[in-house]
Formats: structure tokens, sequence, C-alpha cells
């Protein structure tokens, strides 16, 4: 019994690389049986797979003496096989409470913060967790009753940064079997058994139901479908940042898509379809491939916690297909989505553009020539606008076409940098008459987001110059010019 177990491990640990020679392991036993089992293991395993053992304990502080009394269980383990004890401690009731947050939640990332310090540290290069197959198979149970796609059926994962799980394929009544023969201890948690939390209701009533009723081995298929899932997932998680790298064009604070290639898989030549024709069954793969790069793009903006559902997803596919321009969606993290023409724009949402109505983006700024270059910054717009002075006609060459450029003398004080206003008019070079800004940027195919804090230049109170359209027909630069005035836009750096 016990040698089949440890072999079962070792091959594990072995097969999937999780841990190699050399390396501090840290063990996370909270004193229940499953991490108590794990670190008896390894402790007979450390010659074999040539690795240092130390034990890990995180005391959440919400069970008052049964709590400190599992720390001084796990301090004991470590002393009895001479390992280097970690203990961190943190009163989650009180962090949770205070962050309005779930409790569980709440324990469980304290716990893996305290794991992942002891990574930067360098006192530990791995942890070591005790999830077993009886685990898995109520994770992706909870996941189905809740909900999920792929992701979700993947359930729990062997291997997630520094952290690692050899127990995976491992029934929990094998390791109280191993501790038994061992004649080794361990603690029960009480909380375990309250049937008011859904994961407790799972172990103690749905998966007997079904082991008895249903499926004597449901247990291992949950298991091996958590597995081929994440298999899957990988493969669709690779064509994902292919396609992300490829379509999604990423700013600062914000990513932008066309809705065609959001839409449409068209698949590398390695890849073989029959026909070009979309068909729903073409429909169905861009729609899953689009999910999926939503999920992604908006996993990378969010500022905050929140998480997409299919809801959120399907709405934004939507969107794609068929919204208006303009139209805008709020999203969970403290994002939002807006179509803009063929295009959806993602964007981070402050907490003033988290209300309905937002503030207009406002900056103005005077200008002074005193000398052939001014540099103006406009941190509102995250740019520097460089305004040079030329000698009209002799460095045309260093300029663009001649309707972008103002004439010097043709300009007047007050000379201001602003944002754009309502009401706003211009008349650029080659127009016969003056049109409202509105009406101009519209023209352009500019969104009513994109057009906020829109730079405009006035002289003496009338448009002279804005962001993308030649000079104001009196301003620009003509043959009677002797020194000219070109605008050069770049970000702050």
């Amino acid at each position: 019994m016990g040698q089949g177990l440890l072999n079962t491990v070792r091959d594990t640990i072995q097969k999937q690389g999780l841990l190699r020679a050399g390396e501090r392991v840290g063990v996370a036993v909270s004193g229940g049986a499953d991490s108590v089992a794990l670190l008896v293991l390894l402790a007979e395993l450390r010659k074999q797979l040539g690795i240092v053992l130390s034990v890990v304990h995180f005391n959440h502080k919400l069970r008052g003496k049964d709590s400190d009394g599992d720390e001084k269980f796990a301090g004991k383990l470590a002393e009895k096989y001479g390992l280097v004890f970690h203990a961190g401690r943190a009163d989650i009731a009180a962090k949770a409470k205070s962050r309005k947050a779930n409790l569980e939640d709440t324990a469980r990332r304290a716990r893996y913060d305290f794991f992942a310090r002891l990574v930067e540290d360098g006192r530990v290069d791995k942890v070591v967790v005790a999830h077993t197959a009886d685990d898995q198979a109520e994770t992706v149970l909870a996941h189905i009753l809740r909900g999920t796609g792929l992701a979700g059926l993947g359930g729990i994962h062997p291997t997630v940064g520094r952290v690692v799980r050899p127990l995976l394929g491992v029934r929990r009544a094998e390791l109280r079997a191993y501790l038994r023969s061992k004649k080794q201890t361990w603690r029960e948690d009480a909380t375990n058994r309250d049937t008011t939390r859904m994961r407790a209701r799972i172990r103690k009533k749905l998966l007997p139901i079904l082991e008895k009723q249903f499926q004597a081995a449901v247990v291992q298929h949950l298991t091996t479908l958590a597995e081929l899932a994440r298999e899957d997932e990988a493969f669709l998680a690779a064509l994902v940042e292919d396609r992300m790298r490829r379509c999604v064009g990423k700013e600062t604070g914000s990513a932008r898509i066309s809705t065609f290639d959001l839409l449409h898989f068209t698949p590398k030549k390695d890849f073989t379809t029959e026909g070009t024709e979309r068909t729903e069954e073409e429909a169905e793969k861009s729609f899953a491939i689009g999910g999926r790069i939503v999920r992604r793009i908006v996993g990378e903006l969010k500022p905050r916690e929140g998480q997409l559902n299919a809801e959120h997803v399907r709405a934004i596919l939507e969107l794609a297909v068929r919204g208006e321009n303009g139209k805008c969606l709020s999203l969970p993290g403290g994002v939002e989505v807006r179509r803009e023409q063929d295009s959806l724009i993602f964007c981070t949402r402050g907490p003033v553009a988290e209300t309905k109505h937002r503030k207009p983006l406002e900056f103005e700024r005077a200008i002074n020539f005193h000398r052939t270059e001014v540099d103006v910054n406009v941190p509102e717009l995250g740019c520097v606008f460089r305004f040079r002075v030329i000698d009209w006609p002799a460095k045309r060459g260093d300029t663009i076409e001649r309707e972008f450029v103002l004439d010097r003398d043709a300009l007047q004080s007050p000379l201001v940098l602003r944002n754009w206003r309502a009401g706003d008019k211009l008349r650029p070079c080659g127009h016969r008459s003056a049109h409202k800004l509105k009406r101009l940027l519209n023209q352009k195919r500019v969104s009513r987001w994109e057009r906020d804090g829109w730079p405009v230049l006035t002289s003496g109170g009338v448009l002279a110059w804005a962001r993308g359209f030649p000079a104001a027909a009196e301003f620009a630069a003509g043959e009677k010019t002797r020194s000219g005035v070109v605008i050069i836009e770049e970000a702050i750096s």
C-alpha cells in the first residue's frame, strides 16, 4: 500500500517535471490529513528526488485556539523531520470585514500571498500543496453548478507559478490509509463539515450519491475530464495568443480590435478548411475564439477585481456583430468597451468615468513665441505640442504640405492651445466656408470618445488650427508668408 502510493507520487512528480533536484521545496501543511500525508510522502522521497524540504504553515486565525493548535502541530511535524518551519499569520476575519470581501476568498488570497513572499524572499523555490483527486472532482462539480466554460472544467491546475500539486491523481482515502499505516496523526477542521457551505455539501452529499447511485468511478472520470479540458484550453489559448499578437492594437489603458478580426476565424496555412463560405459552423468557431479574445483583453486591462461572465461576453460579441456606432458597455473590473465604426475599443474607467455623465476633458495653455521652438506639455492628453517657427519659404522642405503651416505674422494674441468646445467653427484651408468643428470631426469619423479633449489653437479667440485638419484659411501660410509655424504632436515619454 505505502510503496505503491510512494511510486505513484514519485512518478507524477518526475513525469510532469513538478520538482527538480536541488530545489528548496516548502510543503504547505495545514494540519489536515491530506497535507500531513504530503509531507510524510515527500520526506520519504526527498533523497530520491534530490530536494530540500521545509514546512510552510499559514494561520488564518479563524478558529481561535484550534487555529493556534494547527500551527503548533505543523511546527512539531517540522521538528520531527528536522525541517525549517515557515509560519505566517493574519486576522482574516477582520481583513475580509474591512474589505467587505468573501471570507474564504480572502483566506485563500492571504495564504497564497504568503507562499509568494517565501519564494520572492528566496526562502523556497516552490511550494507544494495537497489538493487531491477528490478536491479536483469537487472543484469541477462546483464550477459546473455555478455555470462554466472549458476553462472552468479544467479545475485545479497541477502547476500555477511556483505552486505545484502532485496529489491530483490520488484519492483522499488513500492518503488517510497511508497515514494510519505510518501511525501518523492529523488534525480535523470542523468547518470542513459545515454543509451550509457549497463545497462541503458537494463533498458530504452530492459526490457520495453520484458514486453510490450513478457511477462508482465518478471522481476518476471528473479528474480525467479536467485533464482533457486543460489540454484543449491550452491549444485554444495558443490560437488566441497568436491572434492577439496579429490583430489587437494596444496602448496604455486601452486596446483596439476590428470587428472583422474578432468575428472571423481565419486559420493559418497549417490548418485546413473546406470552402470559404461563412457557415454557421464557421461562425461558432469564430465566436469561440472571439469570446476568448474578449476575456483576454479585459483580463489584461482591468485595474481591479471583476469577473466576466458568459452574458458579458455574449453582449460584447453582439456589439461587434450589430452594435451601433458609439454604443458603450460597462464591464466588471473597471473596463468599458465601445463600438467605433468597424472596431471595438476597450479601455479602463476612472472613478469619474464610471458615472453615467462624464466630465469633459478640459485644458487651456497660453503660448508666447520667445524662441524658434516652444514646447507645450498637455498631461491631460499625454502629449507635448512643439510649435516650431521656420523661415518661409527657405525651409519649406522641412515641413509638410503648405496648408498645414500657419503664417506667423497672421497670428494674434492671445494665442491659446485648448480643448475644443461646442460651437467652435473652423474654415480649413481649401474650404469655401466655415463649419462647426463637430461636423468636421463627424466627417473624419472621429468618435465622441476620441474627440474628448481634441486640441485646437485659437488666435485672438478665433480657431486657427485643429488637430488633423489643414490650418484655418485666414491663418494658413501663403505666397507672402515670411515666417511659418509648424505644430508637431508627440507622446510624453
